[in-house]
């Protein structure tokens, strides 16, 4: 049975809208594991633009499940992980100029790199996943460099616009997903999966957990946290 890890970026995303001290994301990821959710992600983004080094400390110390920290492999982000220890660091692409995380992680453009940071993880006993597109090529590359899992990126899938592009991008993720089970890879998935998209990974069997934020925050809005997490969490367990 999959799992689903809960982004709470966005609750910071708000507070930081009038830089508040509310909503607290730290409040909300308490919230999202008593719904029922397997994990808490966040990403601490090198210009703290919503999660920052204070709620990623106080989550350290509270989430009672899995803290998955989602970060830049730059020297200062590691030097974090390190300090933190999360129980799962997952690699991804940041640009400053973007506002959410916009593609999977080029492997070939920085391989060594990638690699000596994974291994001074490793050594700290801090597993690493690589947000990468659904791409063979980047999933081989993954576990060359010792990744221990990948994360797939299924933005292509939810953002696509025709049926044609849908299935196409649907059949990358599932063909992504087999080649990484294969190569012994821990496999999870996200960047725009809804409480739609979802459904259509029913009888997938190689992801082992579904990474959701935006569409569960959206949802808290209209009909509470609580629900929100519990209405995903009962989908993606039904999968």
């Amino acid at each position: 049975m999959a799992g689903l890890a809960v982004n709470v970026d966005h609750v910071a995303t708000l507070r930081e809208a009038r830089k508040a001290a509310y909503p607290d994301p730290v409040a909300a990821a308490a919230i999202v594991e008593m719904a029922g959710a397997d994990g808490v992600v966040v990403h601490l983004r090198e210009d703290r633009r919503h999660i920052k080094d204070r709620d990623l400390k106080i989550l350290k110390e509270t989430v009672k499940s899995k803290l998955i920290l989602e970060m830049a492999p730059t020297p200062e982000m590691i030097g974090t992980a390190l300090e933190i220890k999360p129980d799962l660091v997952t690699f991804v692409p940041e640009k400053r100029t973007e506002v959410t995380t916009e593609g999977g992680m080029n492997l070939s453009l920085n391989q060594e790199s990638i690699a000596d940071a994974i291994e001074t993880l490793k050594c700290a006993h801090i597993p690493v996943s690589i947000f990468i597109d659904p791409d063979p090529e980047q999933i081989r590359m993954a576990h060359k460099i010792s990744a221990a899992l990948v994360e797939i990126h299924t933005g292509g899938f939810c953002d696509a616009e025709t049926p044609q592009q849908q299935k196409r991008a649907f059949l990358n993720i599932v063909n992504a997903a087999k080649l990484a089970k294969k190569l012994g890879l821990g496999v999870n998935a996200g960047h725009g999966l809804c409480y739609h998209t979802i459904k259509a990974f029913t009888g997938i069997h190689d992801i082992d957990e579904y990474s959701i934020g935006h569409s569960i925050i959206s949802r808290a809005v209209m009909v509470g946290l609580d629900r929100a997490v519990r209405d995903m969490a009962a989908l993606v367990r039904a999968l």
